[in-house]
């Protein structure tokens, strides 16, 4: 597992004892400029900048494009930490940001959870990290029992804010659109980052996306080594592919061969590569590839529950065959369905301003989806708030799933309901902390499409935080554009009904990539299907997998019931929603049994020579 990592100390004289708790043999570390330690931790190569500019200290770090040079003539502007504000929404990529100005200190990460930050008190001052285990190994942190029953009651589908919360006791992580900022010893959370007015017609966000992700492509080349990326034959990936070949032509690109008949992304890679004729393409045939949930009994992260068990094996397969074909730098296609398929949420605002626009969409999608009309106009009607959507999650735990014709138009991206091997306790639990929700949560936008839109990259992103970090244990990083900040800004500035709807696949992309992008990519309506492929794997991986919880950690926590699940798992499905929901808890099972073990050596340890 990857040591990376990295803490972020006050300029206080107190820090210096919190400084020895840091869980590294020999990290490196940066001043203040006091001289009291500033960052300490370990970087992947490339993926950290410092500047000084007289008392300022500036530190980026992740994938931001911008020179050092650059980086020192935006500190020189930095008077007290309040300024970084401007800087912070003018830099391109993902990225965290610290800043040392004459004793004040500032951190944050990015405004959609893909670069986090953490908290904890120690020593009687206030330090922050990356990452909540390294908080953890410092501070001696148990389970946050609550935060564990959340995710196996929620079937791992939980949303910000409950799904910000570590699964560490003591440790706690502000919004992705707050900072923290250091006074003294004490640290507080101030918001910084505000959704823009989506204001912006189709074309003229067309525009504004394409120049963003044309500008967010511009210098993704890795300092060494060579620039790989997904072309599985979507828009996304292949909309990446087609930017990013502009700048290094001789780029690698890469995809899994489809074992499903019904799969059409062949088809469509194929006529991407045929247009990228100096890139190199690495293709592997099924057979080659490790089956679908191989491997989902060895714990993958010390931090945080692994979301794509299924695919792990898979994952590490591509990692190391994308560092031996010589890429130091992949670009994947995730956050694309995020940005670009709206939540039908938009449909409340637009009844109120447009109705006859509003009927148009809800009766084209009465006959695409076939949703019935007269109780989705009366759902319509009574939009709620997001206090009585928490509340009445909490209520309908444990309820039947809802009518699959009908659309979600709530303050969330989907109803949660428990799954049926969760216990009492857990349910108990979640309902408590559900409730709790409805009396603190803010709605991240007042215009409902565009909070439905920010909660689903809110709620995606920091999985692939987890994912990338496979990759790193592979010397290869992983790097998402679509979650860029200024992308996505670019996105949530264009109204929402403008880019929804029933008529068109992904139409703000689409417009975006128009002369870049082939036609018939752009054209394409369908999307990749393996849901065959998954069953087949765990199919063949039951045995193991009931063998994992004959002896289940989370049973041994009264969280899970093993004979329903077993019984659940040996029934026949009639869907898939068994095996998706089952995917989080084996994540969940496999993370506490590593994390409770007398000595993880796959933690940080204060005294690991390794990891």
């Amino acid at each position: 597992m990857s040591s990376t990592g990295f803490v972020v100390l006050p300029d206080t004289a107190a820090a210096g004892e919190a400084r020895a708790a840091v869980p590294w043999e020999a990290p490196q570390e940066f001043p203040h400029a006091s001289g009291r330690p500033w960052l300490v931790g370990r970087w992947s190569p490339g993926d950290l900048t410092v500047v000084t500019a007289g008392p300022v200290r500036l530190a980026v770090i992740g994938i931001c494009p911008v020179t050092a040079p650059r980086l020192t003539e935006l500190a020189a502007r930095i008077r007290t930490v309040s300024d970084v504000d401007a800087l912070a929404a003018s830099l391109p990529g993902s990225c965290h940001v610290a800043a040392s100005v004459d004793g004040q200190v500032r951190f944050q990460g990015s405004v959609t959870g893909l670069r986090r930050v953490f908290h904890a008190r120690l020593h009687q001052v206030d330090v922050a990290a990356d990452r909540a285990d390294v908080l953890a190994a410092m501070t001696g942190a148990g389970i946050d029992e609550t935060a564990l029953a959340l995710r196996v009651a929620t079937g791992g589908f939980l949303p910000p804010p409950l799904a910000d919360r570590p699964l560490w006791s003591g440790i706690s992580a502000p919004a992705p659109d707050h900072c923290l900022v250091w006074e003294r010893d004490r640290v507080r959370e101030v918001r910084w980052w505000r959704p823009p007015a989506p204001e912006l017609s189709l074309a003229a966000g067309a525009e504004a996306v394409g120049k963003a992700l044309a500008g967010a492509l511009d210098e993704r080349a890795p300092g060494h080594g060579r620039l790989s990326s997904d072309l599985s034959g979507g828009m996304d990936s292949t909309s990446l592919c087609f930017l990013a070949a502009r700048r290094v032509p001789d780029l690698v690109t890469f995809r899994w061969g489809e074992a499903e008949a019904g799969n059409d992304d062949a088809a469509f890679a194929a006529h991407a590569i045929g247009l990228l004729d100096r890139a190199e393409h690495l293709v592997v045939p099924p057979g080659e590839l490790p089956l679908l949930f191989a491997d989902a009994d060895r714990p993958v992260d010390p931090e945080e529950a692994y979301p794509f068990v299924r695919t792990i094996a898979r994952t590490r397969y591509t990692a190391r065959l994308l560092a031996d074909a010589g890429s130091r730098r992949h670009l994947a296609g995730h956050g694309g369905d995020e940005l670009f398929t709206p939540f039908p949420g938009y449909l409340h605002g637009l009844l109120r301003r447009r109705p006859l626009t509003a009927l148009r969409h809800v009766r084209g999608y009465a006959a695409l989806k076939r949703w019935p009309v007269l109780p989705t106009l009366a759902a319509l009607a009574r939009p709620g708030d997001e206090a009585a959507w928490w509340r009445a999650q909490a209520d309908g735990l444990t309820a039947p799933p809802p009518p699959r014709r009908r659309p979600v138009f709530g303050w969330g991206v989907w109803p949660m309901r428990a799954p049926a091997w969760a216990t009492d306790t857990a349910i108990e639990a979640t309902r408590e902390a559900l409730r709790h929700t409805a009396g603190t949560a803010r709605p991240l936008s007042t215009d409902l499409g565009q909070h439905q839109l920010l909660l689903a990259v809110r709620t995606s992103a920091p999985w692939y935080r987890l994912l990338a970090r496979v990759f790193a244990d592979a010397g290869v990083q992983l790097d998402s554009p679509f979650f860029d900040d200024r992308v996505v800004e670019a996105v949530l500035s264009v109204r929402v009904h403008e880019h929804a709807g029933p008529w068109r696949y992904k139409p703000l992309l689409a417009e975006a990539m128009r002369g870049t992008v082939p036609d018939a990519v752009l054209g394409r309506s369908t999307k990749g299907e393996f849901s065959d492929e998954a069953n087949r794997g765990l199919r063949h991986h039951m045995a193991g997998i009931l063998e994992l919880f004959e002896d289940s950690a989370l049973a041994a926590r009264g969280l899970i019931d093993p004979g329903v699940l077993r019984a659940r798992l040996l029934a026949p499905q009639s869907d898939n929603a068994t095996s998706i929901a089952l995917e989080p808890l084996i994540g969940c099972e496999t993370w506490l049994r590593a994390a409770t073990r007398p000595t993880p050596a796959w933690r940080f340890d204060a005294r690991a020579s390794s990891s």
